[in-house]
């Protein structure tokens, strides 16, 4: 690809083995919202392991901009051929193209397959690079002929050069938890049990919870929790049969395959949190959540430690399981550990009732045809007023208590 205005030499692979893992990784660390998905080792183990890749209609391009021999900006794009996995809906967009006789598919995808957890999508040293990186994107989009250009859960430093440089901005509302409040704190600010956490939400929220945990407790289940090395081989083979039967279940293949899970173990172990439930001497559960740094590692001035629950599954129904495996489990952990945020993923607004309040994230959106783009901006206007006043309305509905 030519270089463009501002001196940048661009390239575009396709693989994540054709990029320097060391330089993708070093430029992620300078980024103000990394998260372990960004990892070169991660989106290297979606390929290898064959969870995102043509086959799976997840067609990986891999572009950066590099100055004097240096790495300034990097991003992963995929080619879609289909709108599973995102997270953010678009299939009503591309009904659209379809009965108008158009192509939605391909488009061009700039995000973490499977993915929905927000943080930086285009790495960079700079604002400058950042937008140098954009319009490349766009200008490779329109030379390929795509229908659209994605850009999903981006962090804001990704949502303003989206807005400087064109996009159609769309938001969704995600849960998160967060560790601390007005009252029962500790010294850092902090919940200090989880019994004071619970001492924070209003009394039919307390209430609900203790039942909800006791009744996983009489049914005879207990908890143990391993990290990085520590979760064993074993471990993981039984999180993944818990986690492939969920998927089947509900009529689905799951999208991750054990592979990618093994290449996690080997590649990637210091991020992830494992919870196994067992009765008797029998597990019988199992939940993932993803760390943005490592349990032991010291915390860097500023950063903020975020668990993100990711996946979870059971070979037995007990009532109440879920909430306890995949909520109140890692919410012991974080206060426990010391860890600020819980991400609970997409949608959910039973999720409230645990704690985990709404959060606005973003996406960014370009499309090739000016009457479809066109067409899309008011709907995304009126889409986001509704987004506003639902957002009102939930945190009139806070589960904790209130002054009074």
């Amino acid at each position: 690809m030519k270089n463009n205005p501002d001196d940048y030499v661009s390239k575009v692979v396709g693989a994540a083995s054709q990029v320097d893992p060391a330089e993708w990784n070093a430029l992620l660390a300078l980024q103000a919202h990394p998260t372990p998905f960004l990892r070169h080792e991660y989106l290297a183990a979606l390929e290898a392991s064959g969870s995102a890749t043509a086959g799976t209609g997840w067609t990986p391009k891999f572009f950066t901009l590099t100055r004097g021999g240096e790495l300034h900006a990097a991003c992963a794009l995929y080619l879609k051929d289909h709108s599973y996995g995102e997270y953010v809906f678009d299939w009503a967009w591309a009904n659209a193209y379809q009965e108008h006789g158009l192509d939605y598919y391909p488009k061009g995808l700039v995000a973490v397959p499977f993915t929905p957890v927000p943080g930086t999508r285009l790495l960079a040293r700079d604002a400058a690079a950042r937008l140098a990186l954009l319009e490349t994107l766009l200008t490779w989009c329109r030379r390929e002929k795509l229908s659209s250009l994605h850009l999903l859960f981006g962090a804001g430093e990704d949502v303003a050069a989206c807005e400087e440089a064109g996009l159609m901005l769309r938001h969704t509302v995600q849960f998160h938890w967060h560790n601390g409040g007005s009252e029962s704190v500790d010294a850092g600010g902090r919940y200090a049990s989880f019994d004071t956490f619970l001492a924070s939400l209003a009394h039919d929220k307390r209430k609900k919870i203790r039942q909800e945990r006791r009744k996983v407790a009489d049914a005879g289940v207990t908890f143990r929790s391993s990290t990085g090395a520590g979760i064993a081989a074993a471990d993981w083979d039984f999180f993944y049969r818990c986690y492939e039967r969920t998927y089947l279940e509900h009529g689905n293949a799951p999208y991750l395959t054990r592979d990618f899970f093994r290449r996690m173990a080997a590649t990637l172990p210091q991020h992830w949190l494992l919870f196994v439930a067992e009765r008797g001497d029998r597990p019988i559960a199992a939940s993932l959540v993803a760390l943005n740094e490592p349990p032991r590692q010291p915390r860097a001035p500023g950063a903020g430690r975020v668990a993100y629950g990711r996946y979870w599954g059971a070979l037995e129904r007990v009532d109440c399981l879920h909430f306890e495996a995949c909520y109140y489990q890692p919410l012991q952990w974080c206060i426990a550990h010391g860890w600020d945020r819980f991400e609970g993923g997409a949608q959910g607004e039973h999720k409230m009732a645990r704690a985990l309040m709404p959060a606005k994230t973003t996406s960014a959106h370009w499309l090739a045809h000016p009457a479809f783009a066109d067409a899309v901006e008011r709907f995304l206007a009126r889409e986001g007023r509704g987004i506003e006043h639902y957002l009102d309305r939930l945190e009139r509905r806070s589960p904790f208590r209130h002054a009074g």
